[in-house]
């Protein structure tokens, strides 16, 4: 098969523009600091958003469990949550094996899995002794030879693929050749560009940290170590500044206002207005990403008190 039929049979296989009868509700929550817990607390904490009433489990490429061993034990702990990978790097394994590992949990947990796919940045791509560079380029190589991967296990489709698409170059593959999108770090005024971008079939997830902390002060002595986190990240400082941010604004851990324009806090109201905002800007889904004062406890009481925000 050529990589033009390759191309289309695996379109065909994921659903391009939708989920393949996946259902990944109206909010989601991504794993955050839950990643680094013991699986038991995992387990703990997952089956508890499940019954809270949250759609999906968003996680990252991390250095404590491999992608799809991370997304076998949320998996594993629920009977209906959708788990996304939120990313699973290209340059952590090869295209068989992305698309290996895929299959085999969409074959295991049919309509549960989504595979979102990412370039990452520098610093651990580097480390891993590869070169970064040319993203979208590497990521439509990547997608082509995914298409290609020769597949001699049970039947099993491929889960629908999302990539976490910042610049308009991405964020147009996306479009072109996945179920969707995944901005991370991103803004209201971000998502509606996505939107338009990704045209009205297109499914979008919205990324959007959380401090419940009604003070600004106090906000922001929760909140500003993930702000400087990834104002410290070439991709996301580039991606803002693209957005008309100044340098100044984005000097670690940034300036009242763009912590305003990306980070929720507040009372559960506050945070309901934001939500509403990005689901007027285009989102089909929005991805709470809980910032608590102590990260190495799990963020349960959140869960709760945000659980009204389903409905």
């Amino acid at each position: 098969m050529g990589i033009r039929a390759g191309h289309m049979a695996f379109l065909a296989d994921m659903g391009l523009s939708r989920l393949a009868g996946i259902k990944p509700g109206r909010l989601g929550v991504f794993s955050g600091a839950l990643q680094a817990r013991p699986a038991t607390v995992q387990r703990e904490v997952a089956a508890e958003m499940e019954s809270l009433g949250y759609g999906t489990l968003w996680y990252g490429e991390s250095a404590a469990r491999e992608a799809f061993a991370q997304g076998s034990i949320f998996l594993s702990a629920t009977s209906r949550l959708v788990v996304a990978s939120g990313i699973a790097s290209i340059y952590a394994r090869d295209p068989t094996a992305m698309a290996a590992g895929g299959r085999a949990l969409a074959e295991a947990w049919p309509g549960r899995f989504i595979l979102g796919l990412g370039v990452s940045h520098a610093q651990p791509v580097t480390a891993r002794g590869h070169d970064y560079a040319r993203p979208v380029t590497t990521m439509r190589d990547y997608l082509d030879r995914m298409a290609q991967a020769t597949w001699r296990g049970p039947e099993a489709p491929l889960p629908p693929i999302v990539l976490a698409a910042l610049g308009p170059r991405m964020v147009a593959l996306a479009a072109e050749r996945t179920a969707g999108a995944y901005p991370y770090f991103t803004t209201v005024k971000h998502i509606r560009l996505v939107r338009e971008q990704l045209g009205q079939d297109g499914f979008l997830a919205a990324d959007l940290p959380v401090v419940l902390a009604t003070d600004r002060a106090e906000a922001r002595a929760i909140g500003d170590v993930h702000t400087s986190q990834y104002l410290r990240t070439e991709n996301y400082r580039n991606h803002l500044l693209r957005l008309g941010w100044k340098p100044d604004e984005l000097e670690p851990p940034g300036s009242d206002e763009i912590f305003d324009a990306v980070v929720a806090w507040g009372d559960v109201k506050a945070v309901r207005q934001r939500i509403d905002d990005l689901f007027a800007a285009g989102a089909d889904q929005v991805v709470l990403n809980l910032i608590t004062k102590n990260r190495s406890v799990p963020y349960i009481p959140e869960l709760r008190a945000l659980a009204s925000l389903n409905t």
